[in-house]
């Protein structure tokens, strides 16, 4: 299966094709898989080389003239780096785009923590008015790149990782989706960990929700479910464990609640190691999960 990256390139080229308002920045990674695009469009698809801040200062000036710029890069040089950039020539500026990260949060770990990104999510979280899209399959991944891509003027984060479910579901780019449905619990599987929470809460009496698109957060979904499943809330994230557990919170605030944020730890593992390791260092493998899923709902939801 070809991954959500491999899947980037081709979506992104035919809707250069197809809208001429659509151009892509990008600075020196990800330039070969556009080689075609940019014979074709030489005007809309500009290399800025290493330079990340200027990769964003570019594409908004793009888009304040009536371009709708995609922005690709790995997500530290994405997000993190140029952070000033992204705050202030998009937000400040009132400017759009799309921005797609590739790396995620561990996705190439030979290349340490500089290619790291865990933290993107919830930096992103930080400023206003961005929408943020974090896919678990190929298929769902070009769905969402068209939904972002057709959204307007709006700031849209579309977050690719190399880890994938075995199969694609039918997201809409707004809602969570109810996969399995309990009645001790809540746990919120986002993009590529599904698969994983799945397996987890096999045989468990819990409702399973389904987040690929994580900002804005679907808190009528939430409390949709809790309304059957109750209140006692997990949230599992393939970034930086908590990020979405404010909003959870939020959603459920004038109810009695608990709310758990598994993801990725603080913690920075200096050994390069394997994804599979990684997640199994994070805890975010299915046997993990379940130790700590069950443990943290007990008894009711049939551990």
């Amino acid at each position: 299966m070809d991954t959500m990256r491999d899947r980037f390139a081709p979506v992104v080229s035919r809707l250069l094709d197809e809208d001429p308002r659509v151009a892509v920045v990008l600075a020196e990674i990800g330039k070969d898989a556009f080689h075609d695009a940019i014979t074709r469009h030489p005007e809309r698809v500009i290399n800025v080389g290493i330079r990340e801040q200027l990769l964003v200062g570019a594409a908004a000036g793009m888009a304040l003239t009536g371009l709708r710029p995609v922005v690709h890069t790995f997500a530290s040089f994405l997000v993190e780096r140029p952070f000033e950039q992204v705050k202030l020539d998009f937000g400040h500026q009132g400017t759009g785009a799309v921005l797609v990260s590739a790396a995620a949060s561990f996705d190439w770990p030979a290349g340490g923590f500089t290619h790291m990104a865990p933290g993107d999510v919830a930096l992103m979280d930080t400023l206003d008015g961005w929408t943020v899209h974090v896919p678990g399959h190929p298929d769902e991944a070009e769905t969402l790149l068209r939904h972002a891509v057709a959204a307007g003027d709006d700031r849209v984060y579309v977050r690719l990782s190399v880890q994938s479910n075995q199969r694609a579901l039918p997201v809409d780019g707004e809602r969570f989706m109810t996969v399995r449905e309990g009645r001790a619990g809540v746990v919120i599987a986002v993009g590529p960990l599904l698969d994983a929470v799945l397996e987890a809460t096999q045989g468990m009496d819990v409702t399973v929700l389904y987040a690929t698109t994580v900002r804005p957060f679907d808190a009528a979904g939430l409390r949709r479910a809790a309304g059957a499943a109750g209140t006692d809330v997990v949230l599992v994230e393939p970034y930086l464990a908590g990020t979405s557990t404010a909003a959870a919170n939020d959603a459920l605030a004038d109810l009695p609640h608990r709310v758990l944020g598994l993801g990725v730890g603080r913690r920075e593992l200096r050994r390069y190691g394997t994804v599979e390791e990684h997640t199994a260092a994070h805890g975010l493998d299915a046997r993990s999960l379940r130790e700590r899923i069950g443990g943290f709902l007990g008894a009711r939801a049939g551990v």
